[in-house]
């Protein structure tokens, strides 16, 4: 007679994920330090990001807030952005105009509350950091999105910021690399220097 197989949930809710069933289940013992992301129902898991993105993410948070919060924005730094039950990113920023309002909303923060998503680009995600995740974000209306990309080993630094265009896909809205200064007045008044995100 066969032993019943152990219950995974990576492998058995396959194509099943939701937010109440991440509740349940993430993150697994097996992989507590992963990154989890579902689209429409798959999961999506990334392991950590690198030191140099760690990094430049705080250093970003700090040079965004003040400017921020002068607008009336929140600057969080990697929250799950939810667009429905099957649907969700982890931005490395996320800017809010609107604050969750519950515990749930804490933990699963509707799309609709996103003002900028940021991402860093990571060598395990290139495809997802520069087409799935600002296509999903431009599908569920969020306004601007912003890119940065850290070649600690060339000491390079490039950060683009996009707005979300009549067409309903992103346009480019200002670019610089390090020793240059990237500038912009929406979604608040952005100015700095690419080359701050090093350590």
């Amino acid at each position: 007679m066969a032993m019943p197989q152990k219950f995974d949930p990576l492998y058995d809710l396959d194509g099943e994920w939701t937010t109440q069933l991440a509740d349940r289940f993430l993150p697994t013992r097996e992989l507590p330090d992963a990154r989890y992301e579902c689209v429409d129902g798959r999961l999506v898991m990334t392991p950590a990001d690198a030191g140099a993105n760690s990094f430049g993410e705080a250093k970003l948070i700090r040079i965004l807030g003040p400017a921020a919060e002068a607008a009336g924005l929140y600057v969080y730094g990697q929250v799950n952005l939810t667009f429905n039950p099957r649907s969700w990113i982890q931005p490395d920023l996320t800017v809010l105009h609107t604050v969750p309002k519950t515990d749930d909303e804490d933990r699963w923060v509707p799309g609709q509350y996103c003002t900028m998503a940021v991402e860093f680009v990571s060598p395990a995600g290139r495809q997802q950091d520069f087409v799935d995740k600002p296509r999903r974000c431009a599908e569920n209306g969020v306004p601007y999105f912003m890119r940065v990309e850290i070649v600690r080993r060339l000491r390079h630094v490039s950060v683009e910021l996009h707005s979300l265009g009549d067409a309903g896909a992103y346009v480019p809205l200002a670019a610089a690399t390090g020793g240059h200064r990237l500038q912009a007045d929406v979604p608040f008044a952005i100015d700095f220097d690419p080359a701050e995100l090093l350590p």
